[in-house]
C-alpha cells in the first residue's frame, strides 16, 4: 500500500458526481491525499464507465466495464453502490455527509432536494459542511433549468468562436476543456472554503457553473473585447496580440514560432536569413507587426516552408527564440522531460491484462507533501462495505 503523503490527509469528500468535471476535481484532491468516497449508481455506475472503447482487457482477453474514460478522472477513490432512490440509501448518504467536511455534486439544479441531499437539508445535521454544486449555468439565472455539457459550455461562454480558422466553422477544444476548468474552479473553490471553516467553523455552499468558469477564462480575448468593443476574431494558431505567435509550414512539417519580443523577432529574423525584416519600420515594434500582419506573415511563410523543421528549432534554441515542435501524443509520451516529471505513471489494477493501468500524472510537485497514488480507479461499488463501517463505526 502506498503511503499517504499529501497535504489533504484526513479530509473526508463524498463525491455524489459523475462524467468529468466533480469527478476531474476529486480526483485533484484525493492525489493531495483527501479520503475520497466516490457515490455510484448500482450495477451501472458513473456513466463514463460506458464511454469506450478502450477499456481495460483482462489477461484472458476479456473486456471489462473499466473504460480509459472513466479511468482518467477517478483514480484514488473507493467507489460505494447506493441507491439514493431507495429511502434507505438516501438516508445512509445523509448519515455519511453528516461525517464528510466536503460534499460535492452535479445533478440537475433542485435535483437531489427530493432526496433529502440538497445543501439545506444536509448543513442541518452538519453546520461546517462544505457543499460544492456543478452545474451548466449555475442555480440561479433564467438558464439554470438547462443541461450543462462541455461542448454547449463552449459554445454558450464564446470560446468556439475563438477557435478554428479565420474562414472556417467554430471547432471545441479537442478535449472536455469547459469541464475540466470547471473541475479546476471547483477543486480550488473548496479549498478556500475549508480554510474559512477551519478559521470559523462555518461551512457554506459554492455555486459553480460551466458557463461561468468558460466565460472566465475567456481570458485577455474576454478583456480585449469588453476594453474596446470590437469582437475577436478566429485567428486559428495566431495570436490576438504578439505577432509573430502562431505555427508555421516548414518543408518537412509544421513549427511554432513564438517570438514574444521585439529583441526575439529581430533575431528569428537573422536565423532564418531576413534581417532586414529587422529594419523594417513595419516589423520593428510589435504594435507596428500586428498592424502589418498579413505582409509580415506571407513573407515568414514564403522563407519557412523552405526551411526543416529540426534545422529550424535547433536555431531558435541557439539563439533564445521561443520555439518548438508539435508532438503528437504518442510522442508527448515517449519524450524525456514527461518522464523526468513522472507525467505518466502506472499504479497496479486487479483486472488488467499486464497488471496494471497507465495514467496522466499530477502536474502538482509539493516539496514537502508530495501528491500519491495510493488507489486504481475503483471497481463500482468495491468498497461499499469498507466504508460504510469505517465512516459509520461511531453511530
Amino acid at each position: 500500500m502506498v503511503d499517504n503523503t499529501g497535504p489533504l490527509k484526513g479530509l473526508k469528500i463524498l463525491d455524489m458526481s459523475r462524467i468529468l468535471a466533480g469527478p476531474y476535481a476529486t480526483q485533484l484532491l484525493g492525489d493531495m491525499g483527501a479520503d475520497v468516497i466516490k457515490v455510484e449508481r448500482p450495477v451501472v455506475g458513473d456513466d463514463t464507465r460506458a464511454w469506450g472503447p478502450p477499456y481495460v482487457t483482462t489477461a484472458e482477453g476479456n473486456v471489462t466495464r473499466e473504460s480509459a474514460y472513466y479511468m482518467c478522472t477517478n483514480r484514488n477513490k473507493r467507489s460505494i453502490a447506493v441507491d439514493m432512490a431507495d429511502p434507505q440509501g438516501a438516508e445512509t448518504l445523509r448519515r455519511l455527509a453528516a461525517k464528510a467536511d466536503v460534499v460535492i455534486q452535479n445533478f440537475k439544479v433542485d435535483g437531489l432536494l427530493k432526496y433529502g441531499l440538497d445543501y439545506e437539508a444536509l448543513k442541518e445535521r452538519n453546520p461546517a459542511l462544505v457543499y460544492c454544486s456543478i452545474s451548466g449555468f449555475g442555480q440561479t439565472g433564467p438558464n439554470r433549468d438547462k443541461p450543462g455539457y462541455d461542448l454547449l459550455a463552449q459554445g454558450y461562454g464564446g470560446m468556439m468562436s475563438l477557435t478554428g480558422e479565420p474562414d472556417g466553422a467554430p471547432v471545441k477544444v479537442g478535449v472536455g476543456i469547459a469541464d475540466i476548468m470547471c473541475g479546476m474552479y471547483a477543486s480550488n473553490a473548496i479549498l478556500a472554503a475549508l480554510r474559512h471553516r477551519d478559521a470559523t467553523g462555518e461551512g457554506q455552499h459554492i455555486d459553480i457553473a460551466l458557463v461561468d468558469t468558460q466565460i472566465a477564462w475567456l481570458a485577455n480575448e474576454g478583456v480585449n473585447y469588453l476594453a474596446s468593443g470590437q469582437a475577436p476574431k478566429r485567428r486559428g494558431n495566431q495570436h490576438p496580440n504578439i505577432v509573430p505567435y502562431q505555427v508555421f509550414e516548414c518543408a518537412d512539417g509544421h513549427v511554432i514560432v513564438a517570438a514574444g519580443n521585439d529583441g526575439q523577432f529581430a533575431r528569428f529574423a537573422t536565423l532564418i536569413g531576413m534581417p532586414e525584416l529587422a529594419g523594417d519600420d513595419r516589423f520593428i515594434l510589435n504594435t507596428a507587426r500586428l498592424e502589418n500582419r498579413e505582409v509580415l506573415i506571407a513573407l515568414l511563410s514564403e522563407r519557412l516552408k523552405q526551411m526543416e523543421k529540426a534545422a529550424l528549432v535547433a536555431a531558435m534554441e541557439a539563439n533564445n527564440v521561443p520555439g518548438g515542435e508539435i508532438n503528437t501524443v504518442p510522442e508527448v509520451f515517449e519524450t524525456d522531460q514527461v518522464a523526468a516529471r513522472e507525467m505518466k505513471i502506472s499504479i497496479p489494477h486487479p483486472l488488467a491484462a499486464k497488471g496494471h493501468v497507465d495514467l496522466i500524472g499530477n502536474p502538482v510537485k509539493f516539496s514537502a507533501t508530495p501528491v500519491s497514488y495510493r488507489q486504481y480507479p475503483p471497481i463500482c461499488g468495491e468498497h461499499t462495505d469498507e466504508v460504510l463501517s469505517e465512516w459509520l463505526k461511531e453511530e
